[in-house]
């Protein structure tokens, strides 16, 4: 099955649906240094390197054999975070959500996957959720949208995410949004039971805290650094500072 993948990033959810045994021929990423990192992991992909607004359906066209099954990406979420501009939909950033549904309608695939901050869902941007909602509903889809919290599924972190999820209403899918594996409260993860065994085949850094050679894969720590002590070996002509 054939997705398009828009405001892919570095392609962590198109990992996901890759694993999942979807092909990924295309895919757009507006930022140029992901660029390099989203080739490297999707070596089969062709990105679209640039603005979302300019791509037209022939330009995806050209590199889809077949059908379009299904359309993934998380549109630019600064102006819809709590840390961001919160002009949601009044924000350039927030409007590309308008080019996912622009391409959605264009070739009408299966589904979609849309994924956003959960400051989305606060009450300054209701008008203009219910507003997202109804174009999903006039494209044709049968619409669900759930708040996911990571943790719920086997993650390590607090956080929490906003998906659509759509399914053309000619296929008639009722979707429920699946219940995490680690929902119950006794069963979530922590920092500790993710990277607690790194301790064993952890080397100290290198003089100064510089990189030691040895460490694989970053796996060092830095030494007790005494700077009082150094401040004043300074001041006495010590070399060490």
């Amino acid at each position: 099955m054939n997705i398009i993948s828009l405001f892919s990033g570095c392609g962590g959810l198109d990992l996901g649906f890759e694993r999942a045994g979807f092909k990924i021929p295309i895919a757009n990423e507006f930022d140029k240094t992901i660029w390099e990192t989203f080739k490297v992991n999707h070596p089969k992909t062709h990105l679209i390197e640039g603005d979302v607004r300019k791509i037209s359906k022939k330009d995806i066209q050209e590199y889809v054999e077949g059908e379009v099954d299904g359309i993934i990406g998380g549109p630019p979420c600064q102006s819809w975070s709590e840390a961001g501009s919160l002009k949601g939909i009044e924000d350039a950033r927030g409007q590309l959500f308008f080019d996912y549904i622009r391409i959605l309608t264009e070739f009408k695939p299966k589904f979609f996957l849309a994924e956003n901050v959960s400051g989305m869902l606060a009450k300054r941007h209701s008008d203009a959720v219910k507003n997202i909602l109804n174009m999903f509903e006039e494209a044709g889809y049968n619409v669900s949208l759930t708040l996911v919290n990571a943790k719920d599924y086997g993650v390590a972190e607090e956080r929490k995410r906003v998906f659509y999820i759509g399914f053309r209403k000619d296929i008639d899918i009722d979707f429920k949004f699946p219940k995490g594996s680690t929902c119950d409260d006794g069963r979530k993860l922590t920092l500790k039971d993710i990277i607690w065994d790194l301790q064993d085949t952890a080397v100290p850094a290198g003089q100064k805290n510089h990189h030691n050679p040895e460490a694989v894969n970053n796996n060092e720590y830095f030494i007790k650094h005494n700077r009082l002590e150094n401040i004043y070996n300074n001041f006495m002509g010590g070399k060490d500072y």
